[in-house]
């Protein structure tokens, strides 16, 4: 019975490393693909709004028919507060930063900043009490060490491969940009880490990505309609069934990474996920020496070598202490199963 459980958890732990690791490679892809957008004079709040609102279509139904069992069938004032708070700060305030950031700096300087994340998180999480911290334990500082190593490499990375004085910092609009991407960081930081509190008392994550991207949308239309008097596209010329189009894929592109990266933080906590954050930008500088031509220096190497060091003594320390929830978690669940009545139902 050991046996088995040890390859249900190995397997487990495999789809996670790969998801996370997806994830990544598709958020460095897709920056570069937001930037170029963003150039011709589309709206970021327009992208928000489009782009969440087709997440929460497209999320609703496996939602409805795949965690029918999973979903509390009240919900607590308590839940309703974290609901908006990931909704404002993951969807709106997190999204409509990372665009603007992107728009006034480059593409390859915001898939670098997330890297400042895991760090922040580690911090944050261990005074919380989402992350084990005993620092008479070798795991512990295992953990420890792998996130410093890993944020060193894509910290020395970043300022190597694009170079400090990267023509997207260039003037005030630049040093606007990145104070934009850095504030976006935090809330990210912020918003992974309620995402592991209120997943203890919802564990359903589709409904959670379903329910807060709908609520975001909402809010961030809110927010245009307030700021502009008008729910506008921007200076784009493109076409309606383009927009449409893209619509339909960014919305694509957030629904599946958000879904993986939300169970990713049930399964495995915050601190895990986003340790992923700088793979995304090793994928993107591998990404641009492939299909661009650009060449990669060897200090940008090391910096890949550091990342995948600390990646691994982090994955083996959390790998033998294991992760666990609150102590209340258990008794939550146990209350769980006598709820009947589904949220979505």
């Amino acid at each position: 019975m050991s046996f088995l459980t040890s390859c249900i958890d190995g397997v487990e732990d495999f789809l996670i490393i790969c998801g996370l690791v997806l994830t990544q490679l598709v958020y460095g892809s897709f920056s570069v693909f937001m930037g170029k957008l963003l150039a011709m004079g589309l709206d970021p709040l327009f992208i928000v709004i489009t782009g969440s609102l087709v997440t929460a279509i497209l999320l609703s139904p496996f939602a409805f028919f795949m965690e029918r069992g999973k979903r509390p069938s009240k919900l607590s004032l308590r839940l309703l507060i974290q609901f908006f708070f990931i909704a404002v700060g993951g969807v709106t305030v997190f999204q409509v930063l990372l665009l603007v950031g992107i728009k006034k700096t480059s593409p390859a300087i915001a898939s670098a900043m997330p890297n400042l994340a895991p760090g922040l998180i580690f911090v944050i999480a261990g005074f919380l009490g989402l992350e084990k911290v005993d620092l008479k334990c070798r795991y512990s500082w295992a953990k420890i060490m792998g996130t410093l190593i890993c944020l060193g490499g894509a910290v020395g990375m970043s300022f190597l491969q694009h170079g400090a004085p990267a023509t997207g910092l260039a003037g005030d609009d630049g040093l606007v940009g990145c104070m934009y991407l850095l504030t976006a960081v935090f809330v990210l930081s912020c918003v992974m880490i309620l995402q592991a509190a209120t997943l203890i008392h919802y564990p359903a994550h589709l409904s959670l990505v379903a329910i807060t991207s709908l609520m975001g949308s909402i809010f961030t239309a809110v927010f245009q309609l307030v700021k502009e008097h008008k729910l506008d596209v921007g200076d784009s010329n493109l076409t309606p069934i383009y927009l449409l189009g893209l619509a339909m894929a960014g919305g694509l592109v957030n629904g599946v990474c958000f879904s993986i990266q939300t169970w990713s933080v049930k399964k495995r906590g915050p601190v895990m996920v986003s340790l992923f954050s700088p793979v995304g930008t090793v994928c993107s500088a591998v990404l641009s020496a492939l299909i661009l031509g650009d060449s990669l220096r060897l200090g940008s190497i090391c910096g890949m070598a550091l990342i995948f060091v600390g990646l691994y003594f982090v994955l083996w320390a959390k790998k033998k202490e294991g992760y666990s929830l609150p102590e209340d978690d258990e008794t939550f669940l146990l209350e769980s199963q006598q709820q009947v009545k589904p949220l979505l139902s």
